[in-house]
């Protein structure tokens, strides 16, 4: 018998293809976004439940889960939608996607330091409006990013990517990390060890750091008045390592010129006044939808990766080779015999056995998923 998986939303065809290959998979069609109590009941009878972020995981709903569902495989990096202790409680596996969106994120991160230093989502509505009249030497100066300061605060996979991408304009690399990275995975980048070191060396700071409560509000008033006047904020990881109240104040106060965001708090119902400032270079929370992201999906997914957890759960594997992006070390503490692993969290081995969290975001959450 196949293990039974609840698809929360509508995934691309070639993924529900597979799941239905591999597993009795109750799909989600018409990708309606179901509300807790739906969730709790369409529970019901399955082994592990695939959802995306959209679906706010708490204790109290973790707690109303059957006793059947041993597994939380979510279709995305971040998990701060789940209550990862409760679910630990409660004896249930919570997975993340790992590494799958390094590019895409450094991507849309350089996109969104571009798009605030250049004034673009000003000159895209001035011309949409039939507003733009005429050209003069100082229209539309924006802040140029050739030779500039780059700070990233997070420096794991994607801060490292970001830091590569940014190297093609020239920019001098600052980071913080809770520990220094080796020289080769620096590339001559300039640690810093408090975030409070960081903040005077960043004419451009880029968030990239897991949403925790650690990390809650890790940009706030006081970090930012440290920021050089007129730095530019850039932030692709999660909304809530931003204080609204602090940045839009800055914005507005001429401390900050700008700042590029694609996640918020409390997204798609947003902090209204950042639709009123002009100087927010503002995307939906699109991280996840470049057209070719299946194909890196399918890519980082192949049978050959996917082989040790299917051997797993199919029985006969060698333990030592699991370490995937759960943040629960599976070499020192593996999975009891029949958990249902969904089949494209695909493993990463570590020869440690280290929590993936550490490299994937720079922030050492220790093994909490």
């Amino acid at each position: 018998m196949k293990p039974v998986i609840l698809v929360t939303r509508r995934l691309p065809d070639a993924v529900e293809e597979r799941l239905r290959r591999d597993y009795d998979a109750r799909l989600n069609p018409e990708d309606v976004l179901y509300s807790r109590d739906e969730l709790i009941e369409r529970a019901r009878d399955v082994d592990a439940i695939l959802p995306c972020h959209t679906e706010k995981f708490t204790a109290e709903v973790i707690a109303r889960l059957p006793g059947r569902v041993r597994a939380i495989a979510n279709f995305s990096v971040g998990y701060d939608h789940v209550d990862v202790k409760a679910a630990n409680a409660r004896g249930i596996i919570v997975t993340n996607t790992p590494d799958v969106l390094s590019d895409a994120t450094a991507e849309l991160t350089m996109m969104l330091l571009l798009g605030a230093a250049r004034r673009a989502g000003e000159g895209e509505r001035l011309v949409r409006a039939g507003a733009w009249k005429d050209w003069s030497p100082s229209f539309m100066m924006g802040t140029q990013v050739t030779g500039k300061r780059l700070g990233i605060l997070g420096f794991g996979r994607i801060g490292q990517v970001v830091a590569r991408r940014a190297r093609g304009f020239d920019m001098e690399i600052h980071y913080h990390d809770v520990r220094r990275r080796t020289p080769e995975s620096e590339g001559g980048a300039i640690f810093h060890p408090t975030p409070e070191a960081l903040m005077p060396h960043c004419d451009f700071l880029t968030l990239h750091c897991v949403s925790s409560p650690e990390t809650f509000r890790l940009l706030n008033a006081e970090r930012i008045a440290l920021l050089p006047d007129g730095a530019i904020v850039v932030n692709a990881s999660r909304g809530a390592v931003v204080d609204d109240e602090a940045l839009i104040g800055a914005l507005k106060s001429g401390k900050l010129t700008a700042a590029g965001l694609d996640v918020y708090t409390n997204e798609p119902d947003i902090h209204p006044e950042y639709r009123r400032l002009s100087n927010v270079f503002l995307t939906p929370h699109i991280i996840r939808t470049p057209r070719d992201f299946l194909a890196i999906l399918e890519k980082k997914i192949t049978l050959e990766q996917a082989k040790p957890l299917r051997e797993y759960y199919f029985g006969a594997v060698d333990e030592s080779r699991i370490a995937i992006g759960t943040g629960r070390d599976l070499v020192l503490n593996p999975p009891q015999s029949g958990e249902p692993l969904n089949y494209f969290m695909y493993p990463y081995a570590e020869a440690d056995g280290k929590a993936l969290n550490e490299d994937l975001y720079g922030f050492n959450l220790g093994h909490t998923i």
